[in-house]
């Protein structure tokens, strides 16, 4: 073939890709401005909670919230009556009436003497008004920047979005769940958080402080000081906290769901908003499955982003060809991130299962090994079902050929997500 030739092949080509690569993030933000539009107006209904719930753990006790007013109560009086020290960290902090709740608490807090650090996700928070995000110079707040790489754009290890969601107050208590800071949280969406005490306190400070340490150079005083955090010297076997650090290429949440899912004998009871998870764990829930495991997954019926919906069921019919059951929450936005394992094992934390959270942004998941706790989430697990519309693997076969051609046609955009 003539190098003319060859090079108008390779031209025509790449057009090409282009031209479908255009085509499908054009069909993408075509469903996401249809369905915001259709979703104008449009209230969740209410939808069942379960009490928040406090059992022993160890030398501490974890207390479970699946409803964002009674969260945010506890975590506004743990900051009235902080002494020394506050550390928030949250990835979207709305400029709304709980938005200016927190700020009000963390300001008034500051101007009496307690040491508080804020930390929030400057794009996550694009939005919110400028006036919401200046803050008086008694708080100590790091914006991670929309915009992380530098002039380093190829270094993938920079990408990362800070999606954590941390309350430390002294060395009593830390919060640790999904739920963002806003008014719509409160009472509109399903989530679920946890506050704990004892020793796994001191590894949310941890945590916290090695975040504040790897990035403080963004913040306006670049002379500042790291933040330092004594270290306890008691550990708590039944509690791990796991933090993916995309700057270093460390992400053992992945890892701890699969060895957690390879090990089940009896059932997986796992909740997550987006569900856009890699083939190998999508075989491991299929294998655990087929080996008799009950493994149930519930999701949103319409989460607040259609594109992941569509995308996400690419593998609904692996899933319930294996045995495993899917479960779509009604009426409203559930967006825990929270996992049960034979009665013993449980995960609550802020990465959903997708590529972005599990090998991408900056997340913390607490692993819980306790049958007390496990059964409180089986609890929760009930409640949430209760309200769910269960797919069976004959409904799903019998879609129109529209939605086969969408969801395949949206497929190769799942690296993306």
């Amino acid at each position: 073939m003539e190098p003319v030739t060859v090079a108008r092949t390779l031209t025509a080509l790449r057009r090409t890709l282009l031209g479908l690569v255009g085509l499908q993030l054009g069909v993408a933000v075509a469903l996401s401005l249809v369905d915001s539009y259709r979703r104008r107006g449009k209230k969740p209904k209410p939808f069942p909670v379960t009490r928040p719930d406090t059992v022993p753990v160890g030398d501490g006790e974890i207390t479970t919230y699946t409803f964002g007013r009674d969260l945010y109560d506890d975590m506004l009086a743990a900051i009235d009556g902080a002494k020394k020290q506050i550390l928030f960290e949250t990835y979207i902090w709305k400029g709304d009436e709980i938005g200016w709740k927190f700020k009000t608490a963390l300001t008034a807090a500051a101007a009496r003497g307690v040491d508080v650090h804020c930390i929030y996700d400057g794009f996550a928070n694009m939005v919110v008004s400028p006036a919401f995000k200046r803050f008086s110079p008694s708080l100590k707040v790091l914006r991670y920047p929309v915009w992380t790489a530098g002039l380093r754009v190829w270094d993938l290890r920079r990408y990362g979005r800070n999606h954590r969601k941390i309350l430390v107050v002294d060395e009593e208590v830390a919060f640790l769940g999904g739920y963002n800071i806003g008014s719509a949280y409160a009472t509109e969406w399903r989530d679920t958080h946890v506050r704990i005490t004892g020793p796994g306190v001191w590894d949310m400070k941890r945590a916290f402080a090695d975040f504040w340490n790897l990035n403080r150079h963004h913040r306006l005083r670049r002379n500042e000081r790291p933040l330092l955090i004594e270290t306890a010297s008691d550990w708590d076997p039944q509690i791990r906290v796991h933090k993916n650090v995309p700057r270093q290429w460390n992400f053992p949440i992945r890892s701890m769901y699969l060895e957690a899912i390879n090990r089940a004998s009896r059932n997986i009871w796992l909740t997550t908003a987006y569900f856009l998870p890699d083939q190998d764990f999508v075989d491991a829930l299929a294998e655990a499955a087929r080996r008799g495991v009950d493994v149930r997954i519930l999701l949103p019926l319409k989460s607040n982003h259609i594109v992941a919906d569509w995308i996400s069921r690419g593998y609904y019919g692996q899933l319930l060809r294996s045995g495993a059951r899917i479960l779509r929450f009604r009426d409203a936005m559930v967006h825990a991130k929270t996992a049960t394992i034979d009665g013993s094992w449980a995960t609550v934390g802020t990465a959903n299962i997708d590529r972005l959270s599990l090998q991408g942004n900056y997340e913390i998941n607490l692993e819980v090994i306790d049958p007390a706790f496990a059964a409180v989430m089986e609890e929760v697990f009930r409640t949430d079902e209760s309200n769910c519309l269960e797919l069976t693997l004959d409904e799903w076969e019998a879609r129109d050929l529209n939605r086969k051609f969408t969801e395949t046609f949206l497929a190769p955009l799942r690296p993306l997500l």
